[in-house]
């Protein structure tokens, strides 16, 4: 598609970069909207998301060195050019998770409330930024013939150029933008706090881990090369969701 949306002299707006920061910003308007209802003020959750910025950044990148290590370890300087693409959710979102959870823990901020308030917000704005992987051609799929298949032609694209591949960075932004709509139905008849949470992580896993099988791009291994690095965490912490879901929603955690 188009890598680079705006380039003037010797700049380059990347338009990976571009979409990510969006997606940051459109994932603090829908948190702060959320937190005024239960009386959180803006600063706290500007706060948080510099929080989840800074390890969400360093934590996904970092994941995908190690999966891609051989691409890096000709050239080291290409680690830090995230706006090329290379970013892994769930090494992002593990390392967000334990730093935020420090952060409120510190700010004497109830963890599961907060993370409730905060997760309508993250799908959303994991939707905007996945419209830069389409963009920039990352996290492409395997070849297709199907009518919705797409063809990258840029040649900056980090995607296989001329051949027709299954749009999983389209499937990626549809599923997110399903899920926020889940989490808002979950938030307005939820019986104890991190039922949102939960549920967003649960089925977040889930899909991700169904869209994986269409992804053409390396992921690294974890079983016998059918099921991948990302798809192995995602299916553990869905399981891990799932069973806390169920534990919390018996009558002893269900009193707020």
């Amino acid at each position: 598609m188009y890598p680079i949306l705006l380039h003037i002299g010797s700049f380059n707006l990347y338009t990976y970069g571009l979409f990510v920061a969006l997606g940051f910003m459109t994932a603090i308007w829908v948190s702060n909207i959320m937190a005024k209802s239960h009386g959180i003020p803006p600063e706290t959750i500007t706060d948080i998301f510099f929080v989840i910025l800074l390890s969400a950044l360093l934590g996904a990148r970092l994941l995908y060195v190690l999966i891609n290590f051989d691409g890096f370890k000709n050239n080291l300087l290409d680690i830090f050019k995230i706006w090329n693409g290379g970013l892994v959710f769930f090494g992002g979102f593990i390392a967000a998770v334990l730093s935020t959870a420090i952060y409120l823990k510190l700010k004497n901020l109830n963890i599961w409330k907060t993370a409730d308030i905060l997760a309508p917000g993250v799908a959303l704005g994991h939707a905007v930024g996945r419209i830069g992987c389409f963009f920039a051609g990352c996290c492409y799929g395997k070849e297709c013939d199907l009518p919705i298949a797409v063809k990258f032609t840029h040649p900056e694209t980090l995607a296989p150029i001329g051949v027709y591949l299954h749009p999983t960075q389209i499937y990626s932004v549809f599923s997110n933008l399903v899920l926020f709509f889940i989490l808002l139905w979950i938030q307005k008849r939820k019986s104890f706090n991190g039922m949102v949470f939960l549920s967003y992580i649960m089925l977040y896993s889930l899909f991700r881990s169904i869209i994986e099988f269409f992804r053409g791009d390396f992921r690294g291994d974890f079983f016998f090369e059918f099921i991948s690095l990302s798809q192995g965490i995602g299916m553990m912490v869905s399981l891990i969701a799932f069973i806390l879901l169920i534990k919390f929603s018996r009558p002893f955690y269900g009193k707020k």
